[in-house]
């Protein structure tokens, strides 16, 4: 209906089979996106707790016979679900994140996290966020700050937002915005900076207040690399699903294998040590290459699914209190 391009919307029985939480939130979003394209919307339903979220211009109830009620209001877009007023944010735990974390589009770990700010409704955890160390060095910080800071300063003005996550259900509500948004001047540092794949796409960093400062492009090389997989029935888009590249390397002959193995050896320089995972500083070629063909198949999955990372453009966001 919405990719119809037409200008009148009918839905009968509107969002009356769905859970009310969910019906809300489409009811919201159908308002929000009608009124950003200037379309009309003629809902009918049973229900009677929808009214907040869709905002009607004109309300209509009908009861029996001639008992009809007409009330017109502002056409205006409606910019807080209802559901956003029964959220409060709160100091979380390690426990408020796992609940969450197999929901994050990456891994689930949890390295050091300084601070931990969980988002409930009632008992209900629906978001969380975790602040850690920064890198030691980032494309953008100096451009962020104008200098060059040491180790120590690093360390001590600066935090990083590792995750941010929301319970799938209640996306698309402004909920990602609104926990960054609230938790920026508790994190306890002057400086919060991120690198989020995610926010090249939906922008809610810069909702909550951030700047956007760099984009960090991937390697050439290891696009290359990528592009060499598709041979083998790989594509890009789905590198970074584990599951997926263990799936097709069970189907494997141990020569098809062997090829693959191949063409991650192509892999040069600091890329070695973030696909295989070592602890060494730094791996030179023939290490590299004895982890990749000592690896079996699970281990080689992991290892695609890093590759796949690595090809994927990071944007570089900064605040400052």
């Amino acid at each position: 209906m919405i990719e119809s391009n037409k200008k009148y919307w009918f839905a009968d029985e509107f969002c009356s089979t769905l859970d009310r939480d969910t019906a809300k939130i489409v009811a919201f979003n159908i308002q929000k996106i009608a009124r950003e394209e200037g379309r009309a919307v003629f809902a009918a339903t049973t229900h009677t707790d929808l009214f907040q979220d869709l905002k009607p211009s004109i309300h209509i109830h009908k009861r029996f016979g001639r008992e009809i009620e007409v009330h017109y209001y502002p056409n205006d877009i409606n910019r807080e679900c209802s559901l956003v007023k029964e959220m409060r944010i709160t100091e979380g735990t390690k426990a408020d994140y796992k609940k969450l974390a197999h929901f994050h589009y990456r891994d689930s770990r949890l390295f050091a996290a300084h601070k931990i700010f969980a988002m409930k409704r009632n008992d209900e955890t629906v978001g969380a966020i975790v602040y850690g160390s920064p890198p030691i060095t980032v494309t953008g910080r100096r451009k962020a700050i104008g200098k060059n800071l040491t180790i120590q300063e690093v360390n001590r003005d600066i935090i990083r937002i590792s995750r941010v996550v929301i319970h799938p259900k209640y996306r698309t509500i402004g909920l990602g915005a609104k926990i960054v948004t609230e938790t920026l001047p508790l994190a306890g540092k002057p400086y919060v900076e991120t690198i989020a794949v995610m926010a090249k796409y939906n922008p809610f960093f810069e909702k909550a207040g951030m700047t956007k400062i760099a984009e960090t492009i991937p390697n050439p090389h290891i696009l290359k690399v990528v592009e060499k997989l598709r041979a083998f029935n790989f594509n890009p888009i789905f590198l970074t699903a584990e599951r997926t590249n263990l799936n097709k390397l069970q189907q494997m002959t141990k020569k098809e294998v062997d090829r693959i193995k191949m063409v991650l050896k192509e892999v040069s320089g600091i890329y070695r040590k973030r696909i295989t995972g070592a602890r060494q500083p730094f791996l030179n070629k023939e290490e590299y290459e004895a982890i990749v063909e000592a690896a079996d198949i699970i281990k080689l999955a992991k290892m695609l699914r890093i590759l796949g990372f690595l090809t994927q453009t990071k944007v570089y966001l900064f605040w400052k209190k």
